[in-house]
């Protein structure tokens, strides 16, 4: 018996010990962290990466980075330091047929190191042989920070064409049994649809010959295992058992068209990788449109290139020859017959895809966004992955997949099922925007690094960098926020410095310092949050606040002042209403600039051609913030700050710059090209919403941009159009103005008013830019954005889809700041129905409070059913101007506070 209770005690402390171990492990808060506990660091300088696109991290820190042209470098974490270890001769070139020479997606392309590094110093890469046509898979030793000569190990190698683009993965990874995976590149010529061309003179525009050949590793996951001689075995489990007929039992996927970074779940064993799809836009009879996707493979198995995409959708067979259109393959059947087939014929049945995302939005995953893509892939996360990890990530992200693109550039926290299927996905770390993003994994200190390509396609980026993103879980620094009452003045310059916005995320304590430097000078303290001070000296000054909280963790921001030069006064007038715009009703509006040391335009002093005046147009959904907050020097590019927003907001710095050459033409060529051809112009912006190829001989096709708008389109081309004019202003600093919205735009957006000065600056002292904007809205405002609310909720219509304000008694709406000039008539889009149960009631508009002064009312009657048009409802208003925050009150004094009196749709302000 005492043997028995021994046992059960032991079994008992057992499960206790491993309870403790568990709740250890899944302790951690389970809620999403805030997104101030991480912070992203750069690693290396600009300028230390040439086109990096894979790395390494060490256990020690260190990080082997690859570069494409075919440099090894490694970044010390103790002197923070890039240098070349080693320099692998690579191929970089294509030359076509009639010997054209192009740069081509060649070269060193990838590298990993052993799972035992640390014992063996192995370091495996994968790269295009100088000279002779063929892809080479090797193994180095690593000593002595340098790739030891002659060390070189070749595990495989296999032959590639050079004449056409473009597709060549490289991506590796280990999984527990230290097999290693290999991604592959289709090498086949791009099209915009499926590539499957079996005339003879076109065999690398046939991806039958590779992708889906059985008997061939182009257009594959490779699965092989090293032997310490420098040879590969065959693990099991791969696709095709060693051995069968017209096949390479290397392949653990196929049917991939561009393949990049793998990953396997150390829990499940299961592969996961980001593959980029084809170029085209929209479904047509040729085939559907493309799509990138990143997937998931429980086993090996065939993923559908080229004859399917994205969702499994097909693509019609094309006979080049007869110029007709076959029928499409079977998914669960799916065949090879190809001329150019060298494997089997009856190949395994289609996979099924996880994620896929075309150009347009994505109905399935509207998270991924619009426009370019070039799905990545990225690690798995699992904190016991890294027992021994500095900085481990909370339980929150246990198990989700880390996806990133590099177009679109952002990083997907993706989530499954127990039973591993698509549970949904978030957007990580939205504050973090990297640049083209090529290559993603934890390291063993538990952080996430991404490796950041840079803006610049085939050539040296400034921008490129290794990023390592921090997890904190303790005490966090202090958000620091430093401003000035005004940016400067003439001396003696009074001015107040303001801590405004500074914050703690702990709730913290907080204690304050600012010290005040200029050259030739002692600085000075001020231990307030707030302190006015009084400059008397000419010259510029910086202002630093340093804010530390009760646990010592510091954080400081400066502001710059300049003392000796008063900034400029810049005012724009309009002769009507200053919010709204009213289509196709002209208003003037008047530029007034005043300098204390420069004069002012009424003066002559100042002169027009120096003020910089745009007025432009944008679409619904363009943020202003950029505009409203540039203070950059005026320029010719001044007046195109809306454009420039734009541009930064998409993706066309991915390929074109203002003046290099880079894998698509610089905005200078393109000026040159087409400035003085409007219908070249007016393509253009065609061009931008549906993508193109064929007019500057370029390797990559331009992808589509369906998220922007035709009058965005046309706005962005315009600048290009005018890069080249060196002139500050194309408007006049006084004049009338006319609002056409575009005809194909819904007619949400606003118009933005924009007049910029830089003074002349006042002998030593540096120049100042003032920048005054106007934004008019559309008169017509969707009540549910109202930022506003009490008592109300909101619902989406069913007949409409628009979101209404549903409204109870005595609550209320209100909109900011809003000019009434001229405002005569407002109109209302609200229903009461019996069939919803509304007993209905007034609306009420008062300025500035619930209670304010009430200047309009109109009455919402009960109807017995919901109308099948839009009724507007008409009331006039008193009179009023100037801006007031305008509130829309619910009265009815005879229902109950639960009662939906009336849904409320839209409000439109009238002249």
């Amino acid at each position: 018996m005492s043997g028995k209770q021994s046992v059960i005690k032991i079994s008992a402390i057992i499960l206790f010990l491993t309870a403790v171990l568990l709740f250890a492990f899944t302790g951690d808060d389970p809620k999403k962290p805030d997104e101030s506990r991480f912070t992203p660091v750069a690693l290396t300088q600009p300028g230390d990466l040439d086109e990096p696109n894979t790395f390494e991290v060490l256990h020690d820190g260190r990080v082997f980075i690859s570069e494409r042209k075919g440099n090894i470098k490694l970044f010390d974490p103790i002197t923070k330091t890039v240098k070349v270890i080693a320099t692998i001769p690579v191929n970089t070139k294509y030359t076509s047929a009639k010997g054209t020479v192009t740069e081509a997606e060649e070269g060193l392309m990838g590298l990993t190191v052993d799972p035992d590094f640390d014992k063996n110093h192995w370091l495996y890469t994968f790269y295009s042989h100088p000279t002779e046509k063929k892809w080479m898979l090797t193994r180095w030793k690593f000593d002595n920070d340098h790739l030891v000569a002659g060390s070189e190990k070749i595990l495989l190698q296999f032959e590639t064409q050079r004449e056409v683009c473009c597709h060549t993965g490289g991506g590796m990874t280990w999984d527990a049994k230290h097999d290693l995976y290999l991604t592959v590149g289709n090498n086949t010529g791009a099209l915009l649809s499926s590539s499957t061309d079996e005339r003879p003179n076109r065999v690398h525009w046939d991806d039958q010959r590779g992708t889906a050949n059985t008997n061939s590793l182009l257009g594959k996951i490779l699965k092989i295992h090293p032997e310490p001689d420098g040879s590969y075995t065959i693990p099991p489990g791969n696709l095709f058992p060693k051995g069968t007929d017209k096949t390479r039992p290397e392949i653990y996927t196929m049917g991939h068209r561009n393949p990049w970074r793998p990953s396997i779940d150390s829990k499940t064993g299961w592969l996961y990788w980001g593959d980029i799809g084809p170029d085209a836009t929209e479904d047509s009879e040729k085939g559907p449109r493309g799509y990138d996707e990143l997937n998931q493979a429980r086993k090996p198995g065939f993923f559908g290139w080229p004859y399917f995409v994205g969702p499994n959708a097909p693509f019609p067979i094309f006979d080049y020859d007869a110029g007709d259109l076959g029928p499409a393959k079977d998914p669960k059947k799916p065949t090879n017959t190809s001329v150019n087939n060298t494997g089997l014929k009856e190949l395994p049945p289609v996979a099924p895809p996880f994620i896929y995302y075309p150009y347009a939005a994505s109905t399935e995953f509207p998270l991924v966004g619009s426009g370019s893509r070039s799905s990545v892939g990225g690690p798995i996360y699992h904190r016991s992955d890294r027992p021994t990890a500095k900085r481990p990530w909370p339980a929150y992200y246990e198990g989700k997949w880390l996806a990133t693109d590099l177009a679109r550039g952002w990083i997907m926290a993706i989530a499954m099922k127990p039973d591993g299927d698509y549970k949904g996905m978030e957007q990580f770390l939205p504050s973090y925007h990297p640049i083209e993003p090529i290559d993603m994994k934890f390291g063993p200190d538990g952080d996430l690094y991404v490796l950041e390509y840079g803006s610049v396609w085939f050539g040296k980026s400034d921008n490129a960098k290794l990023v390592r993103i921090e997890y904190n879980a303790g005490n966090r620094k202090p958000t620091v926020m430093a401003s000035t009452s005004k940016p400067g003045g003439t001396v003696p310059l009074n001015i107040i410095l303001s801590s405004a916005g500074t914050k703690d995320a702990d709730g913290d304590m907080l204690k304050y310092s600012w010290k005040v430097t200029t050259a030739g000078s002692q600085p000075k303290l001020y231990l307030i949050a707030n302190p006015a001070i009084k400059l008397t000296k000419p010259g510029v000054y910086m202002a630093t606040l340093t804010v530390t909280d009760t646990h010592g963790a510091s954080n400081s921001k400066s502001v710059q002042i300049i003392a000796g030069n008063e900034a400029p006064d810049v005012k724009v007038a309009l002769s009507g209403n200053s919010s709204f715009y009213f289509n196709n009703k002209p208003f003037s509006y008047t530029v007034d600039v005043t300098d204390k040391e420069d004069g002012s335009l009424t003066a002559g002093t100042i002169k027009p051609s120096q003020v910089a005046v745009s007025i432009n147009y944008t679409s619904e959904g363009f943020d202003y913030v950029q505009v409203a907050q540039e203070q950059s020097s005026v320029d010719a590019s001044t007046q195109f700050a809306v454009a420039r927003a734009l541009i930064s907001h998409a993706d066309c710095k991915n390929c074109h710059s203002i003046n290099a050459v880079n894998i698509a033409p610089s905005f200078t060529d393109i000026s040159t090209k087409y400035k003085d051809n409007p219908a070249e112009i007016e393509r253009l912006a065609n061009t931008i919403r549906t993508g193109g190829n064929g007019h500057w001989n370029r390797p990559i096709a331009m992808p589509a941009h369906p998220g922007i708008t035709l009058n965005d389109a046309r706005t962005i081309v315009n600048y290009i159009i005018n890069v080249t004019n060196n002139n500050i202003n194309t408007m006049p600093v006084k004049g009338t103005y006319t609002p056409k919205v575009p005809s194909e735009d819904n007619g949400n957006g606003s118009y933005i008013i924009r007049a910029a000065y830089t003074d002349r600056g006042n002998k030593n002292i540096p120049k100042q830019t003032t920048v005054s904007t106007l934004i008019l809205r559309n008169p017509q405002i969707n009540t549910a954005l109202a930022p506003i609310m009490k008592a109300v909720t909101t619902k989406v219509n069913g007949l409409n889809g628009v979101t209404d304000v549903v409204a109870h008694k005595d609550g209320y709406i209100a909109f900011k700041k809003l000019d009434m000039t001229g405002i005569k008539q407002l109109e209302f889009v609200a229903t009461a129905t019996t069939v919803a149960n509304n007993p209905g009631g007034t609306i009420e508009v008062h300025l500035d409070s619930p209670t304010g002064a009430l200047i309009g009312q109109t009455m919402i009657e009960v109807k017995n059913q919901n109308p099948t048009d839009i009724n507007w409802l008409k009331t006039d208003i008193k009179e009023n101007t100037g801006s007031h925050d305008i509130y829309f009150v619910f009265k009815n004094d005879k229902a109950k506070p639960v009662d939906e009196l009336l849904l409320f749709g839209f409000v439109k302000f009238d002249e």
